[in-house]
């Protein structure tokens, strides 16, 4: 059993269904379920998925959001005064934008297996408290041992 970290946009492609994604990141999720891997993000991807439908003033589309994050089946982690820590860390160490340093610092925090993004800015950046940063490919599940 793996912890693995979602950044924001591979939750947008599975709420959103996008089609060019979608299907990656749901064989992804599925192949992760059937692990036994632990999905967590921070809770700073809430604010970040929830962009598009309150600009649009969709609040069905808010309220599904909101839903699928408080359904309990991953983890969010907190942003607290350690977190802050190593965010700044973080940043000093790689230059990452701070949304990014956000993500990697939430990740860091809680020591996580693999970072999966589709931000290729992030893939080849070595941050301690992370074990490997990857792209979208099913294939990068079975480098991290369950």
């Amino acid at each position: 059993m793996s912890l693995v970290y979602w950044d924001s946009m591979l939750f947008v492609y599975l709420l959103e269904r996008n089609p060019t994604f979608f299907p990656l990141v749901k064989t992804m999720h599925e192949e992760m379920r059937r692990r036994g891997d632990t999905l967590c993000t921070s809770i700073f991807t809430v604010g970040e998925v929830l962009v598009v439908p309150r600009k649009l003033g969709s609040q069905s589309g808010a309220d599904r959001i909101l839903s699928f994050f408080a359904t309990g089946t991953l983890r969010l982690l907190p942003y607290d005064l350690e977190t802050a820590n190593q965010f700044a860390l973080v940043r000093a160490w790689t230059g990452a934008s701070p949304p990014d340093a956000i993500h990697l610092a939430s990740a860091a925090q809680v020591q996580v297996d693999l970072f999966l993004t589709n931000d290729r800015k992030l893939l080849p950046m070595r941050v301690p408290g992370i074990g490997r940063i990857a792209g979208l490919d099913p294939k990068v599940l079975r480098a991290v041992q369950p």
